[in-house]
């Protein structure tokens, strides 16, 4: 067994020679003056070597933790050599995987699985409040306090659900970097109980008498808002669709309606709307089977020739009333 004395000693020779230690280290003393440590294993029948590093920078101690992480592996029927290969590679690649870039290939993967407007919405949260604080950190950096204080800013605003949200995409960010072998720990999953809880909602009230639901309507036509937000409300009210269907009506949905002779009954006015902004799960988006057709009472087409005196040159024919309207 060698000891530092001896090391310290070892001097160049004519030839290059070695210095044993146990369990296959030996400090190979080269004809220059170096002083190597190198530890000799057999693998799958095969006799292979493993170099840990010149003495001093890598003392006598250190080299025998080296050589008890390589026999430890070889008892796991590991290659050291192999593990040491892939240990550096892991490295270097950690080293450029920040959050931001990390998050982008993992929002790349997934977006095809979502509809479109989910998929920005996703990136859209993560660039606004996400990335400013955690986006150029290295991704194995980041513990469970940094993932929290990022969102108790969130929390902080008073979007404690949005930080629920944002913490779930965190999460699925740190699990794609675990299948890559980047990192093996997931802080978004452990945050979660110590998050604020959401606030109990009240039962939302259902208009379920005829009279009270005019009474809505009436009460709408009588407020402050604009023109194109009264038609929205009317044209919800006709044809029962989801709001969000009414914000994106656009004017080549619309079939069956002369708009050259509007004052004339239009009996075959209808509605179609495409699949794709319908509440469907993706595969479904794409399928014109699933398309939602309104038929259009004679009361919706009175709305819609309302709504074509100011918005007829624009796509939308509800747009926001912060848009310009286009007469």
């Amino acid at each position: 067994m060698l000891t530092d004395a001896q090391i310290r000693k070892a001097k160049p020779a004519e030839k290059d020679y070695k210095l044993g230690d146990t369990g296959g280290l030996y400090l190979y003393v080269t004809k220059a003056g170096s002083r190597i440590w190198r530890m000799k294993y057999r693998f799958a029948g095969k006799e292979q070597r493993l170099i840990f590093g010149p003495y001093p920078e890598v003392s006598l101690a250190e080299a025998r933790d080296k050589r008890d992480d390589a026999r430890r592996q070889l008892r796991e029927h590991k290659n050291p050599a192999v593990e040491g290969r892939k240990l550096k590679m892991m490295s270097a690649v950690s080293a450029d995987a920040t959050f931001e870039k990390v998050a982008r290939a993992w929002h790349e993967v997934q977006a095809p699985r979502w509809a479109a407007v989910h998929a920005a919405d996703v990136l859209q949260s993560l660039e606004r409040d996400v990335f400013p604080d955690l986006g150029a950190l290295p991704i194995r950096d980041i513990d469970a306090p940094t993932v929290l204080a990022t969102l108790r800013k969130i929390e902080k605003r008073g979007a404690v659900e949005t930080a629920k949200r944002v913490r779930q995409r965190m999460s699925g960010v740190f699990v794609y970097v675990i299948s890559e072998g980047i990192t093996d720990n997931d802080p978004a999953a452990i945050v979660t109980r110590a998050l604020k809880p959401l606030l109990a909602k009240g039962k939302q009230p259902a208009l379920k008498d005829v009279a009270k639901a005019r009474q809505v309507l009436i009460a709408a036509e009588a407020s402050a808002a604009g023109p194109i937000t009264k038609l929205a409300s009317r044209l919800l009210a006709l044809t029962a669709v989801r709001p969000g269907v009414i914000r994106g009506a656009t004017w080549a949905e619309i079939e069956g309606i002369d708009w050259d002779r509007p004052d004339e009954p239009a009996p075959d006015a209808l509605w179609r709307i495409p699949a794709a902004r319908m509440k469907l799960v993706l595969d479904r988006k794409t399928d014109e089977a699933f398309e939602h057709v309104v038929p259009l009472a004679p009361a919706a087409v009175d709305v819609l020739g309302a709504a074509r005196r100011l918005t007829a040159r624009m796509p939308l024919i509800l747009p926001e009333q912060r848009s310009p309207i286009i007469r």
